[in-house]
C-alpha cells in the first residue's frame, strides 16, 4: 500500500509548494481536490482540460517530486433538489472525469448525494428512520426516481471514460453505510464502488473489519482518518449529534488523527483486512482534527500509518506450508 495525502489541508499552498511539503515526509502519493467540496486549489479541471500547456505543467510538478496523482476528489450532491446547484456538482464531476482519463488516473472519490424528500423541495433530506411512513415513502422517492437513474448516467458516462467512482459513505447522503453502498452498486453496476473512511463508520457501530470483509473488491479508495467516541457524552445524548465540529468537550464524537481514536492494534487489523479483500492501493490521510495542527497532525499520522502499513510487495512464498 502506498502513502497518500488528501492535499486539500493545504489550500493555501501551491501545488508544488504542497508537494514540495509532502516530500520530505515520505509521502508516495496525493489525493487531489477537483470540484465540490474539496475545491479547486490545486486542480481546476476546466482550466487544464482547456489549455494543454498548463495541464502539462501541472503533470511535470508529480513527475519533479516522484508523488503519484493517486485519485481526483469531487464530492459534491449532484442530486441536490435545488437545480442550479445539483448542475453545479454534475459539472465538476464530469470534468474531474475527463480529467481523470486524460491523466491516467482511474479514481474519482465522490458523495453519492441526498435529494429533496420530494419534487417540490428545495433542501435535501436525509431519512435516519422507517417511521412515520412518510420516511419510507421518502426514501422510495429519493432512490427510485432521483439516486439510482442519475448514477446509472453518470456511471455510464465515468465507465465510457476509464473511470471508476469511490463513494465516500458519509452520513447525510443517501450512501451512508456499506449496505447502501452495495444497494446503489447492485443497481447501477460495479462502475461503483467505496471510498472506505472509517472515521464516518466507527460512530455509527460499524465495525472497520467486518465492514471490510463485506465490501470486498468494492472498496476502491481508503481515506485513513480516525474518529473519537466520547463516551462520558454518548452516554449523554447519543451518537447522533449536530453541534458543531468545534464544540469538541460536548460532542458524541470528534474526528482525530490516525492513532487518536483508535490504537495501533485496530489499526493493523484494518490494513491487513484490506489486504485479505485484495486492496493494495492507498491509504489517503484525510486530516480533519481539530485538536491540533495541520502540520502537527498530519506528521503524526504519517509516522503512524508507517508502522501501521508495514508490507512493502506482495505476500512471497509459503515456505513453511
Amino acid at each position: 500500500m502506498k502513502l497518500c495525502v488528501l492535499a486539500n489541508l493545504y489550500g493555501e499552498l501551491s501545488l508544488e509548494d504542497t508537494l514540495k511539503k509532502l516530500k520530505p515526509m515520505g509521502v508516495q502519493a496525493v489525493e487531489i481536490g477537483a470540484g465540490g467540496f474539496p475545491g479547486k486549489a490545486h486542480c481546476d479541471p476546466e482550466v487544464l482540460l482547456a489549455d494543454e500547456k498548463k495541464l502539462e505543467e501541472w503533470k511535470s510538478l508529480f513527475v519533479k517530486y516522484d508523488i503519484e496523482p493517486a485519485a481526483l476528489a469531487c464530492h459534491g450532491n449532484p442530486v441536490h433538489p435545488d437545480k442550479k446547484i445539483a448542475q453545479m456538482y454534475d459539472k465538476d464531476f464530469r470534468n474531474a472525469v475527463l480529467l481523470a482519463e486524460k491523466v491516467g488516473v482511474d479514481t474519482v472519490v465522490a458523495f453519492s448525494g441526498c435529494p429533496g424528500g420530494c419534487a417540490e423541495d428545495k433542501t435535501p433530506n436525509w431519512v435516519t428512520c422507517p417511521w412515520p411512513d412518510d420516511f419510507l415513502a421518502i426514501l422510495e422517492y429519493q432512490w427510485n426516481e432521483v439516486l439510482i437513474p442519475y448514477w446509472k448516467e453518470a456511471g455510464a458516462f465515468a465507465e465510457a471514460h476509464g473511470v471508476k467512482i469511490a463513494f465516500e459513505m458519509h452520513p447525510g447522503f443517501c450512501v451512508y453505510n456499506p449496505e447502501t453502498l452495495m444497494k446503489l452498486r447492485a443497481a447501477v453496476g460495479p462502475v461503483i464502488g467505496a471510498n472506505f473512511d472509517p472515521s464516518h463508520l466507527v460512530w455509527q457501530g460499524i465495525d472497520a473489519v467486518a465492514a471490510i470483509r463485506y465490501l470486498g473488491d468494492a472498496i476502491y479508495h481508503f481515506h485513513a482518518k480516525d474518529t473519537k467516541i466520547d463516551a462520558l457524552n454518548t452516554a449523554r445524548i447519543g451518537v447522533l449529534d449536530t453541534k458543531h465540529y468545534s464544540d469538541e468537550v460536548n460532542r458524541a464524537w470528534v474526528f482525530r488523527s490516525v492513532g487518536y481514536g483508535h490504537d495501533m492494534q485496530w489499526w493493523r487489523d484494518v490494513v491487513s483486512n484490506l489486504r485479505l479483500v485484495g486492496y493494495d492501493n492507498v491509504m489517503s490521510i484525510e486530516h480533519e482534527d481539530s485538536l491540533t495542527s495541520i502540520d502537527e497532525g498530519l506528521s503524526k499520522a504519517v509516522a503512524f500509518l508507517k508502522d501501521a502499513i508495514l508490507f512493502d510487495g506482495k505476500p512471497g512464498k509459503m515456505s513453511w506450508a
